[in-house]
């Protein structure tokens, strides 16, 4: 930049000059936010968004607002002259941010679900401003020490359990966002912050771009022999929308496996799709994403050092039920030899399927789906196609994932038509408890779109709180292929699991029953967040709710009870390979987060290979679920050195499901104790003592085994 100095008769006319243009802007920004839908509480039912009323105009003056609003509200916490109380500091502070919170949680939703350059465009420009507001709550001493003074005194407070919960939460988060650093490295980790909330959203947009443009074309249908006629004509009018005429489009998923690889017969197919899925990020192009991996990565650790830790995952688990890095790499440990010992079982089962078919080649990547598939069905006489006529989506939710629900919980469902959705495609259902009195509304978006994140995810568009008087908005996003006009919707047996996985943190969310929004439904430690989730996962297959919904679309008759069978018998297949490849994904995120500050990462490639290397996971066969350059989850989506939680809760979830085993299964009874105490906590009881409660002992580790098929008891 070349700077200018002015003569001082010019300096002064620039200076009228924009103090005029700077009235003219105000006075046109206070006549928009006036008109401005996300500035005003919501008049719909619940106070959910009027999805029909707001421009993407709207989000980036509204998110600017909300910012100025709280910080008005915080600096009038932090300056009060009264001394602190839990009344005027922490609940003055639960009640601050509301139109921030309101703009956010649908910005949140529309960014990642159906976004569009506009909203990325925000999202690159606010988050680096969103962090430094962050920052100026967090590291701001005076507020901060108003609420050590409340800490220091705790026992004396006379204060409810919540209450007293919420005093050490904010004490402990305060004191993890560095609220005790000396200026000058506050000032430094500001800047950290900003800059890591920037290279976070640029991650998320290229890989969004990436996996578009890695889409995989074909332009010969002898090319996609064995890929079901209905994926085929997706892939058809995935072309078509795409403005290509007469040929067929797969597109991604984000993980490195994909759905189609399963099916199709043409080997050198499978390879270029595996291809196009392994190397979406890293072309060298817009949107290679390795040199914002690398960067995030030095930034994390840098962060962590300020803050006087070793690296970042020990600053991370310090609020999460496995409390440091050492205990995570431990629990982990402790699956690899089974894991490897069972997957190297299925390759060599995979490898004679190879011989048998009289093929002499490698076992690669790309082939180990299309065989173990192979193997499945030779093995249990069990075909995937034979599956999905019996799973179509709306039945499969309604008379399955509610079901489940109602018979366990007593909550019913009613579909709301008035209220208006972000995409055609959405639907919305007000959720009744089982008194028949509201509790929400629980919105679906299930297909997948070039404009929509990959994976599956839920989230609150309005979060629960007594203090606030606002009941859950939640909703549930996941990325099957949408069918052909006129098509059943017909999913897999893991789409059914994703469906109820989903779901279950819908119910975490809808059995909020928090006074303060910051302990409320799932705003828990990641390592128990994902318990609910995958708890729900086992009333997929519990008989009388399978019954209910796995019914033929055509005929509506049920699943013969010999494929019921066979579907039982094979819930164990292919599990060496599930794990492993979870574990690998799992390793990598704690390794790019255990580096110390003085590491530089030279080359992205090299670090994912030799991490692998280490923890005894580098099998060519069995790729990490997640590649460092689309690992979405801990890049983009705040799971950084917290993926191994989804395994850490499977040992919860299997554990806890075996209590309900016990106890007589699917009953009213039992499911209004798991609601009771655990379901609708939140985050008001330290997770270990919640979860010691509920179980009666610690966690133990050998259901999860047994279920996987690892071990035999």
């Amino acid at each position: 930049m070349k700077r200018i100095i002015l003569a001082p008769a010019i300096a002064l006319a620039l200076i009228v000059g924009a103090c005029n243009d700077g009235e003219k802007q105000e006075a046109k920004k206070t006549a928009s936010n006036e008109n401005n839908p996300l500035l005003q509480a919501s008049e719909l039912p619940y106070g959910t968004a009027n999805f029909d009323a707001i421009e993407d105009s709207d989000f980036q003056p509204a998110m600017e607002k909300g910012m100025e609003e709280q910080m008005e509200e915080i600096e009038k916490i932090a300056n009060n002259p009264e001394p602190a109380t839990f009344e005027n500091t922490l609940v003055a502070m639960e009640k601050s941010g509301q139109t921030l919170n309101r703009v956010s949680g649908i910005f949140n939703l529309l960014a990642s679900a159906n976004t569009n350059p506009t909203l990325q465009e925000i999202q690159e420009e606010e988050a680096p401003k969103l962090a430094a507001h962050q920052d100026k709550i967090f590291l701001n001493d005076k507020l901060f020490q108003r609420v050590k003074s409340l800490y220091e005194k705790l026992d004396s407070l006379q204060l409810d359990k919540e209450s007293k919960r919420l005093v050490e939460y904010y004490y402990q988060r305060f004191q993890l966002a560095g609220a005790n650093l000396n200026e000058d490295d506050k000032t430094a980790l500001k800047k950290l912050n900003e800059e890591e909330a920037k290279l976070s959203a640029q991650f998320t947009n290229r890989l969004l771009a990436a996996t578009k443009e890695s889409a995989f074309l074909v332009d010969d249908l002898t090319k996609l022999a064995g890929l079901p006629e209905n994926e085929v004509q997706a892939a058809r009018e995935n072309a078509e929308d795409n403005g290509y005429k007469q040929k067929f489009l797969l597109t991604l998923q984000n993980t490195t496996q994909q759905p189609a690889l399963q099916s199709l017969k043409n080997r050198e197919t499978r390879k270029a799709l595996f291809e196009n899925s392994w190397n979406r990020a890293e072309h060298g192009d817009s949107t290679d994403t390795r040199k914002i991996v690398a960067r995030l990565a030095e930034i994390r650790a840098d962060q962590a050092k300020l803050l006087g830790f070793k690296n970042f995952a020990e600053w991370k688990l310090q609020n999460q039920m496995a409390k440091n890095p050492e205990n995570v790499k431990e629990f982990l440990s402790k699956l690899v030899p089974a894991a490897r010992k069972k997957v190297k079982a299925e390759a060599e089962e995979i490898r004679k399927m190879i011989s048998k078919e009289g093929e002499n080649f490698e076992l690669q990547p790309w082939d180990w789906n299309y065989y173990s598939e192979k193997v499945r069905k030779a093995k249990y006489d069990l075909d995937e196609s034979q599956v999905k006529p019996y799973f179509e989506l709306d039945n499969v939710v309604k008379n399955g994932v509610f079901y489940a629900a109602h018979e366990l919980y007593g909550i019913s469902f009613k579909e709301r038509t008035d209220l208006p959705v972000y995409q055609e495609d959405v639907k919305v259902y007000e959720v009744f408890d089982a008194d028949s009195s509201s509790i929400g509304l629980f919105y679906t978006d299930y297909f997948k779109r070039d404009n929509k994140s990959g994976g599956a995810w839920m989230d609150n568009i309005v979060g629960q709180s007594k203090l606030l008087d606002t009941k859950p908005v939640v909703y549930n996003v996941t990325n099957f292929t949408k069918p052909a006009p006129g098509q059943p919707a017909l999913i897999s047996f893991d789409d059914v699991s994703t469906l109820f996985h989903e779901f279950g943190h819908a119910l975490h969310g809808l059995f909020a029953s928090q006074q303060y929004p910051s302990l409320s439904g799932t705003n828990t430690a990641r390592d128990f967040v994902e318990f609910p989730s995958q708890f729900n996962e086992h009333w997929a297959t519990y008989p009388k709710v399978f019954k209910n919904y796995a019914k033929h679309y055509k005929t509506g008759e049920l699943m013969p009870q010999e494929l019921v069978d066979k579907i039982k018998k094979s819930s164990t297949f292919n599990q060496g390979y599930s794990l492993t490849e979870l574990l690998a994904a799992a390793s990598l995120d704690m390794q790019w987060h255990t580096i110390a500050a003085s590491d530089s990462i030279k080359n992205v490639d090299e670090f994912e290979k030799e991490a692998l290397k280490r923890t005894n996971l580098a099998l060519e066969v069995v790729p990490p679920r997640y590649r460092s350059s689309y690992f979405l989850h801990i890049w983009g989506n705040g799971y950084a050195a917290g993926y191994y939680a989804y395994l850490w809760t499977e040992m919860l979830n299997d554990d806890a499901y075996t209590w309900f085993e016990e106890h007589g299964g699917l009953t009213r009874e039992n499911g209004d104790r798991f609601r009771k105490m655990i379901l609708s906590k939140g985050n008001t009881e330290d997770y270990a003592e919640m979860f010691l409660n509920f179980r009666g002992h610690e966690p133990d580790i050998t259901p999860m085994l047994t279920n996987r098929g690892l071990i035999k008891i």
